[in-house]
């Protein structure tokens, strides 16, 4: 069969090409993101309750919701947080959860709710994900001019009938939100002396608009030979028809609405406000599907723009523009990746005819790196994946590994014409005599992924696609090696690889191999040479292998700065610290890098500047022009903070994994009680003692306020007093909501569009403090009274947030240690210094619990499971071994390698970091590597790669004792010999493929650049070790068993082991002849 296709080079091609047109098309069909889309395991509920208090929202919402929500099948943790209006609750379920069965069981928990108190809105049920935050920005402002004089906080509700739904309707868009506006309100503006004269009560107006704003349904009615659906229509047609409203029968004449009520259209309390470049704006957020193709989204998205531009917004006023979007970073990352690729496979090549000597030779090893590549691309489709910068690191990963089955198939080959054979017997016979070998390298190569399949945390969901890749890479590697390569060297003449050799070859060989010989030579150079090399793993293992990290951040060059206000701060006062933070930063806007570089300004000049404040807080996204800027710029917003007192602030850089929190080095400190006064003591001393274990950590408190500080008016009734006056609990604070805050009524209908009435005092919303007292209240018995009569007015603090996990009050603190404390220090630090610590000076009540969680834990989960993996992995590797060998003992040789290629890549990622904190001496950027989970996983692949190069070593040695009766000393060195060329180019070719990927700087890198690192100084120790180490201990364990008589039994064993293997072994000789 083999010869057959050789013969037949045109089928083969033809074949080839079909398949390569056939994955270039399905590759153009993949989507296109920046990560991997994560597993969905988080489902959120959000219940809203207009005008309620964090301490009713608790009580009537959420202990409600608790009670069944808990058990619910698989939860692993339920965090909860009630704040003004609204209640959150956040599920957290175990990887690989069917989150659609899940969504219907949290359903129909929340359906076992007995009931909600008035004006509750229907809780809000759905799943959340990282790879699915808000990807794409826009803005709404006015018209230059503002023409129409547009409110712009009133056009909310416009946008979302008009743009929302367009912009929706883009293929691959899951939800848009708009923000910064306000919703419309019918607003009934209750004079309480008319209500009064007319001997009416707020209580009596609302019970006439909701028995009246009611439609009902009469069946049917049939008249002859008709039938006629029948209907009773009460609701209010339009304004008009709300003022007309009979509140009321005096005799023969009506009171009506409009006689004790201003009845208008206007937008609920103001609770944000947006501002872009300085202009006030309304803001548009797009999120996207699982799965879905961002820059195909982005140029369908900015084609639908143009279209809402010209029919909606310019004829209505306003225009909207892009202001900020992930698709720049992700184009640009994925773009440094396809570059580095190039580069890489076109370093290997130039490897590879640096070793042949002959561009026929090497046109011919090289063919498959694009077939190989196309091979990868249709490996991911197949596996439902996408091209992101984690796949596409894959295929780049797998350039100078894919070149190594060539070069064993173009020696082979190579050497058989040199024994005689014309073209295409050579072609034949060199693959028939080494496609064993080739079998065994790329299945030890591909099998150890194996175990990437049991790691259920993020890092594994990261790594299986470059486990995809590399995997399919591989397997067409070996495809093409043993098919296409013969094929095109049956027909194709090239130099032999003797013949391309320089004296300079010659002399690096002849000092390798003296090299080898001189550390064989004595028993003591031997065992000093195993005994060095061991010691010297042990040491990296202990003293080089620096604290871990859990993920890498995939930081885009943009920062996230958030200022919390203490409680009790109003929306007017916010927005005039905003405005002060927005003056100091504007002037920056559209300025020249080069002014900051020189020194001149403090602030790096600023792509966009954008700004949310809310009564809370104030929340601004801005980037610098020059991504390089980025960590100045967050120190610059860090410090203007610093100058408002009181206030607590967070700066973090965009991250495409986490929520832009840091999350991925956050060690979360969970503090929990039953007090909250108690808990906030407690999470003030560790937030202070955190600022002191730490050289200026990021630290965001959730509820971001540590004290109860809220300002909170309490009315107590005098229950004896509103018994006389025929008043419940109930009347009394409708009557006061209404004359407030105001207090829901009914909802209204316009234009398909139900719009929430509200009754207000004559005042609307703008009743004071100092008014409450003297509220009229109509009672049931004619008279009307101060509210001061019938409650005692008391102002007390209270917390303006309350956060449960697990049914416990608890606070979190949200620690970020410096970049120079990795966070497997900090944990330590943390439970060390800061948590032990409190508890010694006594600090932490019995009662109260700390626990850390965050990133802290998903790094020991994470560890945990790579190391039970690593376990399978190499067990895994020997049972191929003990396979390929047919022997359970030798395979533990060559093993012995695989820690010592461990060792080697700790070593280069040392080197690295050491050699990359001195380039800013020359000038340039610094290069630091932190060793992430990522990284870690760059050792399974190392362990399917280290031992390729051990396997034919060690094998041939073997074969040079049992068969040709060598001693062990020179039947290694034979060995050596024989294999020095092809791990020199294996090795080689490798190191170039990955070395763009290590060394070249750009967006994404951070997200492989650990993994590419282990690998690239894994193989470069291997190699060393393969040379010194190896053949030392070779020589000892050869000679220690030939005198036991063991030795024939194993050359019985070899006998029946593939002889192609054995021969592929002997004609290596590249060189020596």
């Amino acid at each position: 069969m083999l010869e057959g296709l050789i013969r037949r080079g045109t089928l083969t091609t033809v074949a080839v090409l079909i398949l390569c047109v056939i994955g270039v098309v399905a590759a153009l069909r993949i989507s296109v993101q920046m990560i991997p889309d994560l597993d969905v395991r988080t489902i959120s509920v959000r219940t809203t309750w207009p005008g309620a208090t964090p301490q009713d929202v608790e009580k009537e919402i959420l202990i409600e919701q608790e009670e069944f929500l808990r058990n619910i099948p698989s939860l692993q943790q339920l965090i909860a947080s009630a704040s003004f209006g609204e209640a959150r609750i956040e599920l957290e379920f175990p990887y690989g959860v069917d989150i659609n069965e899940t969504l219907i069981r949290v359903t129909n928990a929340l359906s076992q709710v007995p009931s909600y108190p008035n004006n509750v809105d229907e809780p809000r049920v759905y799943a959340t994900s990282f790879s699915s935050n808000s990807f794409m920005y826009f803005r709404v402002a006015p018209l230059p001019g503002n023409p129409r004089q547009l409110n712009m906080v009133l056009m909310q509700d416009f946008l979302e009938d008009n743009v929302q739904t367009r912009m929706e309707s883009v293929p691959g868009v899951s939800q848009v939100t708009v923000y910064g506006g306000a919703e419309r309100q019918i607003q009934v503006l209750i004079d309480p002396a008319r209500l009064a004269e007319r001997g009416l009560t707020v209580a009596d107006v609302r019970r006439a608009m909701t028995e009246r704003n009611r439609d009902a349904s009469g069946g049917e009615i049939e008249s002859g030979k008709r039938r006629y659906l029948l209907r009773t229509v009460g609701r209010f047609e339009d304004l008009e028809d709300l003022r007309q409203l009979i509140l009321a029968r005096r005799g023969d004449s009506l009171i009506r609405l409009d006689e004790v009520a201003e009845v208008r259209q206007g937008h609920f309390e103001l609770t944000s406000q947006s501002f872009s470049d300085g202009e006030p704006v309304l803001g548009l957020s797009v999120r996207r599907e699982a799965g879905s193709n961002v820059i195909d989204i982005k140029r369908a998205m900015l084609i639908e723009l143009d279209a809402i531009n010209r029919e909606i917004l310019r004829p209505a006023g306003m225009v909207m523009r892009l202001i900020a979007d992930d698709v720049g970073y992700v184009q640009a990352s994925l773009s440094n990746v396809w570059t580095n690729l190039a580069l890489g496979a076109l370093f290997a090549s130039l490897v590879m005819f640096a070793f042949l000597r002959s561009v026929r030779a090497t046109l011919v090893g090289v063919i498959g790196i694009p077939i190989c590549t196309i091979a990868a691309f249709l490996g991911l489709l197949a596996a439902g994946r996408t091209i992101n910068v984690i796949s596409l690191a894959g295929v780049a990963f797998a350039i100078g590994m894919t070149l190594d089955n060539s070069i064993v198939v173009l020696e082979s080959i190579e050497l058989a014409r040199r024994r005689g054979l014309d073209r295409l017997r050579s072609a034949v016979e060199g693959v028939r005599e080494v496609w064993p070998a080739v079998l065994a390298s790329t299945l030890t190569t591909v099998l150890v992924f194996v175990p990437v399949m049991f790691i259920e945390q993020e890092a594994g969901q990261l790594y299986s696609d470059i486990a995809i890749a590399v995997s399919a890479s591989i397997l067409a590697s070996m495809v093409v090696a043993i098919t296409l390569l013969p094929t095109a060297s049956a027909r194709m003449h090239f130099r032999s690889e003797a013949e391309g050799q320089t004296s300079s070859d010659r002399g690096v060989r002849a000092t390798v191999l003296a090299t080898v010989d001189w550390l064989t030579a004595g028993r003591l150079r031997r065992l000093s040479t195993v005994t060095l090399a061991a010691a010297a793993s042990l040491a990296a293992f202990v003293w080089l292998t620096p604290p871990a990290e859990y993920l890498p951040e995939g930081e885009e060059p943009k920062t996230f700065a958030r200022m919390n206000a203490p409680p009790g701060y109003n929306l007017e006062t916010m927005r005039g610290i905003g405005e002060e933070v927005q003056q100091y930063f504007l002037p920056f806007l559209g300025d020249a890098p080069t002014r900051f570089d020189r020194g001149e300004t403090a602030v790096p000049a600023l792509k966009y500047l954008n700004l949310r404040v809310e009564a809370n807080g104030l929340r601004i996204i801005a980037e610098p022009k020059d991504p390089n800027h980025i960590k100045p710029l967050m120190d610059a917003l860090g410090s203007k903070f610093k100058e408002y007192p009181g206030m607590r602030s967070f700066v973090s850089r965009g991250s495409i994994i986490t929520s832009n929190d840091g999350g991925t080095r956050s060690v979360n400190l969970d503090i929990a009680g039953p007090d909250l006064s108690v808990i906030y003591d407690v999470a003030l001393a560790a937030y202070r003692r955190t600022q002191a274990v730490f050289d200026d950590p990021r630290i965001r408190a959730e509820p971001p306020t540590l004290s109860l500080s809220q300002p909170l008016v309490e009315l107590r009734p005098d229950w004896s007093r509103a018994a006389e006056l025929g008043m419940n609990a109930v009347d009394i604070g409708f009557a006061v909501s209404a004359l407030t805050d105001g207090a829901f009524v009914d909802e209204f209908l316009l234009n398909d569009d139900k719009i929430d009435v509200y009754l207000y005092g004559d005042a609307g919303t703008k009743a004071t403090l100092d008014d409450l007292g003297r509220l009229p209240i109509y009672t049931p018995t004619g008279t009307i009274v101060p509210l001061s009569t019938i409650a005692t007015v008391i102002e007390t603090v209270d917390t303006n947030t309350i956060r449960r996990v697990d049914g416990r009050r608890t606070v979190t603190l949200g620690i970020i240690p410096p970049e120079s404390v990795a966070l497997e220090s900090a944990v330590q630090i943390v439970r060390e210094q800061v948590v032990e610590h409190l508890r010694a000076a006594g600090l932490v009540p019995a009662n109260v619990r700390m626990e850390i969680s965050g990133a802290g834990d998903q790094l020991d989960a994470t560890r945990e499971a790579l190391s039970g993996n690593y376990l399978v992995a190499v067990l895994i590797i020997y049972l191929l071994l003990v396979a390929i060998f047919t022997h359970w003992g030798y395979p533990l040789l060559i093993m012995t390698t695989i820690p010592l290629g461990v060792a080697g890549g700790i070593v280069g990622l040392w080197l690295m970091n050491w050699g990359g904190g001195l380039l800013p001496l020359i000038g340039l950027p610094p290069l630091s590597q932190p060793f992430d989970m990522i990284a870690m996983l760059g050792f399974l692949i190392l362990m399917g790669t280290v031992v390729n190069n051990p396997i034919l070593i060690v094998h041939q040695a073997m074969l040079n004792v049992q068969r040709l009766g060598m001693t062990a000393r020179d039947a290694v060195s034979d060995a050596v010999a024989t294999r020095l060329r092809p791990i020199a180019m294996s090795t080689l070719t490798t190191v170039c493929g990955l070395a763009p990927l290590v060394f070249l700087p750009g967006a994404g890198t951070e997200l492989y650049r650990g993994v590419g690192a282990i690998v690239l100084f894994g193989v470069l120790g291997t190699a060393l070790v393969s040379l010194t180490f190896l053949p030392a201990l070779s020589v000892m364990v050869l000679g220690w068993r030939r005198p036991t008589g063991i030795a024939a039994a194993g050359a019985d064993r070899l006998e029946d082991a593939p002889k192609a293997l054995a021969t592929d072994l002997e004609v290596r000789k590249t060189g020596t002849d």
